[in-house]
């Protein structure tokens, strides 16, 4: 029998993506490209596996923000801000299956934008998103950074968070997703990294006052 996908070479391998039969070539060229490929399908994780990172010449220099520099006492300090905002990415994806690392990495590049331009000028302006999944990622990403200056408050009697402190959590969670992703327009290895960080059955979190407390702050 022949593949499904091109009916012209024979198929050799069961693709859960189209529930039928399909070549190799076309598993290899088509696969999170035009395959919303499953995450435990077992030529996924092989190829994950065999996978080299992508190269420097690969991503766009302007999408790693390189302007900002984050150092390591940064992400020491500020751990718990990074885990809150991942959190706020893993309760997005989980929310709505459909998200990609494209959608991930586009809402965070737009909030980091956002912020950068606060730092540098102090204009408040929100660089529109070009789809409701996107904008529904950001807003859960800024639910969060609400949440967490009101824990502070709640906690201490005063917000310490700065704009440049959420800014460089931004550009830190933007470099990781372009270092996680596989560049394929339909990738899900950076989503799949933040479900892994904060697994469904061990989510810490399902309320807000609980968010304050049990991940945000020590």
């Amino acid at each position: 029998m022949s593949c499904v996908i091109c009916e012209v070479r024979k198929e050799k391998r069961f693709c859960p993506a189209v529930h039928g039969r399909i070549c190799p070539q076309c598993c290899g060229e088509q696969r999170e490209v035009t395959l919303e490929c499953p995450h435990d399908c077992p030529y996924l994780i092989q190829a994950r596996e065999h996978e080299k990172p992508r190269s420097a010449d690969q991503i766009d220099p302007a999408a790693l923000f390189l302007q900002i520099e984050i150092s390591d006492q940064f992400m020491y300090q500020h751990e718990h801000l990074l885990m809150g905002l991942t959190y706020a990415l893993a309760k997005a994806a989980r929310a709505d299956r459909s998200l990609h690392d494209q959608d991930l990495i586009a809402a965070l590049t737009v909030l980091a934008k956002s912020y950068e331009r606060r730092v540098n000028s102090g204009l408040h302006y929100e660089q529109p998103l070009t789809s409701d999944s996107q904008r529904r990622a950001a807003n859960e990403v800024e639910t969060m950074v609400r949440e967490y200056r009101e824990a502070e408050q709640k906690h201490v009697g005063y917000s310490s968070l700065r704009d440049s402190e959420v800014l460089n959590g931004l550009v830190f969670l933007v470099r990781l997703a372009q270092g996680r992703t596989s560049g394929r327009p339909k990738s899900r290895a950076f989503v799949e990294f933040v479900f892994a960080q904060f697994p469904e059955k061990e989510s810490p979190v399902l309320a807000p006052q609980e968010a304050g407390s049990r991940i945000i702050l020590p």
